[in-house]
């Protein structure tokens, strides 16, 4: 096959962390391209590639990464909702596009969505049929595959179906249950993706992808149920619930934010089934075949259930989250800071404290005060934010850039430093940091700092109105922390 250079967009996503490694398998020479590089620092794979900074908004930043590469995977798609995210899906396509030209790129593999030939696609649709055809008017030989709902653990679409099928058996829904869907294992997408790479072609086309069952959304539902184990699940189909008023609803019921809920309903609103096979022609079938939609359900849930979920939808950050990490010491340019700066010495070592650390959230709480905690969560969720839902990739390692309830990773370093940045809904930018030292044998200190920087008066008021608190939560955390690293010790 030989070696080709490659260019992989949205590493840091859900599809495109797992290409990377993948076509490093292959002997391909890789180069990753991501707004953020830091979310790649401890990647297992980071070593093994190339690494450039890029926005495919900016298109001067595109210049040296698109440099002398063979294959450009497009792999960057919004899941956020309104108008003027199809703007910037159009630029960034456009951009791609330009520098792919001119940096004489032989081809680009873009994934897309299944969709119907209807001209009403909704929004989210229509801004992935329109990527497309850019990148196939480009003049750079262009192959589109287009997957309908993606089952594999981690996957949006997987997680918002695993939610709501595990926490309600009697559910009242929206007429789409009753649509048809061609559902495909993440493993067959990494396939089809990889062998794009190298695949024969004549013409820039679309060719869709899927796996061996049809079925209707409903039918995926009671499908998940049986394979989990649970109890075969009501489906009352209600059709005055529009997608908005879904994806709200989602919001509350999973880990889904609304706006990626709302996304991901509008595109199975309509039938998403193959309407062609030509990609037989193109690549052969995986040696064991497609994976029917039960086996893909039971590898899905053995990854959750043993902790072995490579990526995850909430890897990219958040719609209307802060993405852009501020100082971690923020004594710069006046600005006025709010810090909550607590320390214990602890008879743990070092190694322990910092399991118990690395270990937070998710199923294993936040070791103060949960129904404080849980309350910020609701709140978080009613007012459009993530909430605590998203949970945790991994119950005892995190990465730069994982989601960990409505915080993310924004620095770690492995044994002594874990700072994460806050994505709720606040005015203004917080973020909550804890530091290990040994401090001799068999014994360490834990520091811990809280940091809100405000953003006016409401900001102010905020601090002020949670200041009664700290005192709880704070110090609970942290006394919390070291007495379980103890017991953790003397076990």
């Amino acid at each position: 096959m030989g070696e080709l250079r490659v260019l992989v967009t949205g590493a840091t996503g859900y599809i495109g962390g797992r290409l990377a490694p993948l076509l490093l398998a292959q002997g391909h020479r890789v180069r990753v391209l991501a707004r953020s590089p830091e979310k790649l620092n401890d990647v297992p794979w980071a070593d093994d590639v190339e690494i450039a900074r890029g926005d495919l908004s900016d298109a001067d930043s595109l210049v040296a990464a698109f440099e002398s590469i063979d294959v450009v995977y497009y792999l960057v798609h919004s899941m956020s909702s309104g108008g003027e995210f199809v703007d910037a899906e159009r630029i960034g396509a456009e951009n791609v596009a330009k520098a792919a030209v001119a940096a004489g790129v032989g081809r680009i593999v873009y994934l897309g969505g299944l969709h119907p030939d209807e001209s009403d696609l909704s929004p989210h649709l229509r801004s992935r049929t329109q990527v497309g055809e850019i990148l196939i008017g480009s003049g750079v030989p262009t192959i589109v595959l287009q997957a309908g709902i993606v089952i594999g653990s981690g996957s949006a679409s997987f997680e918002m179906m695993r939610h709501l099928t595990n926490r309600l058996p009697v559910m009242t829904t929206p007429k789409w249950v009753n649509n048809l869907i061609q559902p495909i294992a993440v493993r067959d997408v990494l396939h089809y993706l990889v062998e794009s790479a190298h695949a024969p072609i004549e013409t820039s086309r679309t060719y869709d992808i899927g796996g061996p069952d049809v079925l209707r959304y409903a039918d995926m539902m009671k499908g998940y149920a049986e394979v989990a184990g649970l109890r075969r699940r009501r489906i009352i189909v209600l059709p005055v619930l529009t997608p908005r008023l879904a994806g709200l609803w989602i919001s509350f019921v999973t880990p889904i934010p609304k706006a990626i809920g709302s996304a991901l309903i509008e595109s199975i609103d309509n039938d998403a089934v193959m309407k062609e096979h030509d990609i037989d022609q193109l690549i052969s079938r995986p040696d064991e075949g497609l994976i029917p939609y039960r086996e893909a359900v039971r590898l899905a849930l053995h990854k959750v259930e043993t902790g072995e979920v490579e990526t995850n939808w909430a890897s990219a950050s958040s719609a209307g989250a802060p993405s852009d990490p501020l100082p971690s010491d923020p004594d710069w340019a006046g600005e006025i800071v709010y810090t909550d700066e607590r320390g214990k010495e602890c008879d743990a070592d070092a190694e322990t404290v910092w399991a118990v650390i690395e270990s937070i959230g998710g199923e294993n709480g936040w070791y103060s005060f949960p129904v404080a905690w849980s309350v910020r969560g609701w709140l978080d969720r009613a007012a459009g934010g993530v909430g605590l839902k998203r949970g945790r990739r991994d119950p005892k390692r995190l990465h730069t850039g994982d989601a960990l309830d409505f915080w993310r990773v924004e620095h770690i370093e492995r044994g002594t430093l874990l700072r994460l940045r806050a994505e709720m809904r606040a005015p203004g930018g917080a973020w909550l940091e804890w530091r290990v030292e040994s401090t001799g044998p068999g014994r360490s200190r834990l520091d811990q700092r809280a940091i809100f920087l405000p953003r006016g008066i409401a900001g102010r008021s905020y601090w002020y109105a949670l200041v009664p608190f700290h005192g709880i939560i704070f110090k609970g955390m942290v006394n919390n922390i070291t007495g379980a690293a103890m017991r953790a010790k003397e076990a």
